[in-house]
């Protein structure tokens, strides 16, 4: 059985359509799942990046594109009021929880099949927070330092988007990537060929200033 480290942040649609897509996409796969919730700004921050909604046009885009891809999917998928939105209290109730399959379903679904309304809503994070129980206080320090601690674990792996999966020590990105992970999981010689470290190594090129 594999491993996989899936690696998210609930303020991300492709992280919402990769999590559902997931046990479709590796129908067949004998795996297992680890949950890593990782704040995405931090990661952005770290290898200086804009988000994708912080650039109106490709805003406009990305939206577009997730809810067609729902479409295709057969996954209920609506946009929050606001977006995007500070993901903190989430990502720490998914770590006070212990972020397995259930927890982190039900606060994808909390995120992108409310109706559209604010993810961050007091009532209803009241109310989500006492459906899943938490274990530890998701504003007490232990969840704080399990966010942090992931998130700079994942950039200690070269982490720099979401959604990202670990599996036999390559990292792949992507909603796009999980036919790639199919074919890690079944395994795909391409992986143990001369490509995988080839293509990876630095080139010289252009630098743009």
């Amino acid at each position: 059985m594999k491993r996989i480290e899936f690696f998210f942040d609930f303020v991300s649609p492709f992280a919402y359509l990769a999590f559902e897509r997931l046990p479709q996409a590796l129908e067949g796969c004998s795996y297992a799942v680890e949950y890593r919730p990782v704040l995405f700004a931090g990661l952005l921050k770290h290898w200086g990046q804009k988000g994708p909604a912080e650039m109106e046009s490709k805003r406009a885009w990305t939206f577009r594109h997730t809810h067609w891809m729902a479409v295709q999917q057969g996954v209920p998928m609506h946009t929050p009021a606001e977006h995007p939105f500070n993901p903190l209290a989430l990502l720490r109730l998914a770590h006070a929880c212990g972020p397995n399959r259930r927890v982190v379903e039900a606060i994808f679904h909390h995120v992108w099949r409310g109706d559209g309304v604010d993810a961050n809503a007091a009532a209803r994070l009241a109310d989500l927070t006492a459906r899943l129980a938490p274990a530890s206080d998701p504003a007490g320090e232990e969840a704080k330092l399990a966010l942090r601690s992931a998130t700079e674990s994942a950039l200690a792996l070269g982490v720099f988007g979401v959604p990202s999966y670990l599996c036999d020590g390559r990292l792949l990105w992507g909603l796009d990537a999980l036919p790639m992970l199919r074919a890690l999981l079944k395994g795909d010689p391409w992986f143990d060929g001369p490509a995988w470290e080839a293509e990876g190594r630095p080139r010289q090129g252009v630098v743009r200033r």
